[in-house]
């Protein structure tokens, strides 16, 4: 099932200013091989997250544990950032058990269009001009 807020925009200009980006990302797990991981993981399991929409393929699952120490950085990755920003330049985030050697490799794929108008019920409030 399709999301209305997983489509991009047609690109076709935004006459009302309302318009922004989001990366899609896809998080995958990376490990030493031979590695014992202990949530259930393999390398190479992964998802993606397009918008606010989290995508697993068929028959595959992600640990809530995992998946609770990546949920904060996922919305700033999804951002665009300066160059010399950390969040630009790091990719991979530790497993949250201190046991575990394995880690995330979250990587920014395409740019995904955004209207405010098709994303929230809030009104978008109109820059004040200087009196």
């Amino acid at each position: 099932m399709t999301h209305d807020r997983d489509r991009a925009s047609n690109g076709g200009g935004d006459s009302d200013g309302d318009a922004f980006a989001l990366y899609d990302l896809r998080v995958e797990v990376v490990a030493p091989e031979g590695a014992r991981i202990y949530c259930g993981a393999q390398p190479g399991d992964h998802f993606e997250l397009r918008g606010e929409m989290l995508h697993l393929p068929a028959g595959q699952g992600f640990s809530i544990y995992s998946l609770g120490a990546l949920l904060p950085l996922l919305a700033a990755k999804q951002r665009p950032t300066d160059v010399r920003d950390w969040m630009s330049t790091d990719a991979e985030v530790a497993c949250p058990d201190p046991n575990c050697p394995s880690r995330f490799r979250i990587t920014r794929l395409g740019l995904r269009q955004f209207r405010h108008a098709d994303t929230t019920a809030v009104p978008l409030l109109k820059p004040q001009t200087p009196a």
